[in-house]
């Protein structure tokens, strides 16, 4: 069984994937994790943000996720790569074709290997498991997306202005939706879960029923 969910940025899935994937007893793929690791090696080399040099970059950069932590060669990065500058990087290199190519790949390789898997991001319907079993789009208003980053952030100990977080969630919805390679949006068979008003819990029951009628038919 594959379980793929996409999103906005804030709309709760990452979330939701890994408790789904903890009840479920499945195997949780952060796909973004992947972007963002990226990002931080491309941030921390001083890569220029251009295509050939990040494709390059990336023979000398190894991800490797376990759980709910990141690595990147060997180090732990799972709190460095959380960063709003880092997802902002993040959404940057995730228009490069070749980028996205070598990390579908490794994302595909992750799948196959697990028996049943929860992954999330922003093709992982579209574009890496097009086959999935079950397809969930996770949106929320673009308010209540900024808010739920601030707190996320006072949580951690900054405190950044909602206006300033609003307006990065601005940007990020535009260059996810309307970037060339894999853009962001819902197949046809997706279902379509609005997280505005609904509770935590409230989402994970009710794809669990998915995978239970699912789960029964076949």
């Amino acid at each position: 069984m594959i379980i793929a969910i996409d999103g906005h940025a804030g709309s709760g899935k990452s979330t939701i994937a890994k408790l789904l994937a903890k009840k479920l007893g499945y195997t949780y793929v952060d796909t973004g994790a992947m972007y963002r690791t990226v990002a931080l090696y491309v941030l921390r080399n001083h890569i220029p943000l251009e295509e050939p040099a990040i494709v390059k970059a990336m023979e000398n950069i190894d991800i490797y996720l376990e759980d709910e932590k990141v690595y990147l060669n060997s180090e732990d990065v799972s709190d460095l790569i959380r960063t709003e500058e880092i997802g902002h990087l993040a959404s940057q290199i995730a228009r490069f074709k070749e980028v996205r190519k070598i990390l579908v790949n490794l994302q595909r390789e992750i799948g196959k290997k697990a028996k049943n898997v929860v992954i999330e991001g922003r093709d992982t319907a579209t574009v890496v498991f097009p086959d999935a079993d079950i397809k969930i789009f996770m949106t929320a208003s673009q308010q209540v997306r900024a808010k739920r980053r601030v707190e996320q952030l006072k949580q951690k100990g900054f405190n950044v202005p909602y206006e300033h977080i609003l307006q990065k969630v601005i940007e990020r919805d535009k260059l996810d939706m309307e970037r060339k390679e894999s853009p962001l949006r819902p197949t046809e068979e997706s279902i379509i879960i609005d997280t505005t008003d609904k509770t935590i819990d409230e989402v994970i029951d009710f794809i669990i029923e998915i995978v239970k009628k699912k789960e029964a038919k076949e």
